[in-house]
This record gives C-alpha cells, structure tokens and sequence, in this order.
C-alpha cells in the first residue's frame, strides 16, 4: 500500500468510542500483548452478522462508514466490515496492519472465489507478525504468528500456517487438521475487495445471501441466532431454541447482541436453499 493508498487516520473521538465499544482501554504500546488483548475483546463484544443482506441495507466497503456501523449503530459485520474496522482502530493505535486477501475452503475441499474473505497482517511494535482475523466467525481467539509454521495452541483449537502446496507463496491457515482459508500474503487495499464483498450480498451461491446469522464469541461458549433458532454452546454443550414470536426474536437480538430492530431481517424465498 503506498502513501496516497493509505486511509486517513480515524479522530481521536471515533477511536475514543471504538476502544468503549469494545470494553478495552487504551494500550499503552502497540505491542504483541495489546493485540492479543484487542483482538478477543472484538471477539467477545462485535457480532459475526449479515442482517443488512436481509434488512435491505447498503454495504459500502468505506473505512470511516464502516467504523460507524461498529461505534455508532453498535452493529457487527461480516469479514470485509469488521477486520476493515478492526485495522482502522489498529492503525490508530501505533500497530501496522495490512488487509489480505484469502479463498475460503468448502465443505467439499474446494476454494471459493478470490477476494473470498479478508484477513490482516498486524505488526507490532516488538518486531511480531501476527495474523489477525476478528471477522471468520467461530475461529481462533487470538492472533497467529504469521510466520510460525509448527502447531499453535488456541482456546479454540490447534491452528497452523503453513505452506499451501503448488500455490505460490500462498499459505493455508488450518485448524485441528482441517484447512480454513488459502491466505495470499500480498497486501492489498480495500477497494480490492469490491467484487467479493458483492458476491456475497448478492450472488444466490453465497451462504450469507442464504440465511440469517448473527454469532458472538462468549466467555463460556458462543451464542448464535440463525433465522429463528437460537443457539447456545457452553463448555462444549450445544443447545438450540426456537425463537417463536417476533417479540421473542427483538429481545434475543436486543439481550445477546445489543442490536435493535424495528423490522426483522428475512430472506427472500428466492434465495433460500440448504445451507
């Protein structure tokens, strides 16, 4: 990313507000320990969602849009909206973070479409290189060591990066064996994402555009709502509950998540299918 590339830097007030969102304070060095600490309590306080697919809601890949929509709106996001933000808050605070771009494995093995999924590249000031992803979902709890290549242990699995084979210089980011996403190291720019980030608003082949979702991280567990299912995990138990009233679904988006909503997100028929 060169100079005239690069996003002006978030006011005083917008970072003010971030790190409250969060519940985190201001670290008093940009080092490896700060972002261990920022990156679980996004985790923990920002929910993994797609309600604007299903509200009839704009995504604009725009830094400063997008840290309203966490800060302002209290919301979350889906990849491209929370690790933009996420890097935005970074870069305010003294780290360098650059945007990656990577192809998310499917169920069957294959990979998805470039500019599949974004994730970031955080240096620090004690000289680390540390992958940071707060927008996959149920994944690593803290950052990876971005040039580690042997086992790393997470609260949520053991994880590894590693070499991905025949691609060059591209890396697979695993966990517990299984490949999540092919991660080129390249950085790019936000505009760069554009056509992934459409893909997956609009293109019926696109998991968000199938379903509702909205997932936060839990000291204990996770807690999910997929259409009108609420699910919890606790300590490795799973529970679901049917969500039946509006009322009922309000009040879990409003009590779990800290999201108000006069109308209810629903998908179209037309782009329902089995997740």
């Amino acid at each position: 990313m060169t100079d005239h590339e690069k996003p002006a830097g978030l006011p005083e007030a917008d970072v003010e507000r971030y790190l409250e969102r969060i519940g985190a304070g201001r670290p008093e060095r940009a080092d490896a320990g700060a972002l261990r600490e920022l990156h679980l309590r996004h985790l923990l306080t920002v929910p993994f969602e797609n309600l604007s697919l299903h509200l009839g809601e704009d995504i604009v890949l725009d830094e400063k849009a997008l840290v309203d929509k966490v800060t302002v709106a209290r919301r979350g996001g889906f990849c491209y909206e929370l690790n933009t933000a996420f890097a935005a808050l970074l870069r305010a605070l003294g780290f360098r973070a650059e945007l990656l771009q990577a192809r998310v494995f499917g169920p069957d093995g294959r990979l998805g479409i470039p500019y599949d999924h974004m994730a970031l590249l955080v240096e620090t000031e004690d000289g680390g290189r540390w992958l940071a992803d707060v927008g996959f979902g149920d994944h690593s709890h803290h950052p990876l060591a971005f040039d580690e290549r042997g086992e790393q242990a997470d609260p949520r699995g053991v994880f590894a990066i590693q070499e991905a084979t025949g691609a060059d210089g591209d890396l697979d980011v695993v966990r517990d064996g299984k490949p999540q996403y092919r991660l080129e190291p390249r950085p790019r720019v936000l505009a760069d994402f554009e056509a992934g980030a459409w893909y997956h608003r609009t293109s019926p082949e696109s998991h968000f555009t199938r379903g509702v979702i909205c997932s936060l991280l839990t000291e204990d567990g996770r807690v999910s709502i997929g259409g009108r299912k609420l699910y919890r995990t606790v300590a490795g138990e799973r529970t679901e509950r049917e969500l039946g009233t509006d009322e009922e679904l309000r009040e879990a988006y409003r009590e779990l998540f800290g999201i108000e909503l006069d109308v209810l997100p629903a998908v179209r028929e037309a782009e329902k299918r089995n997740p």
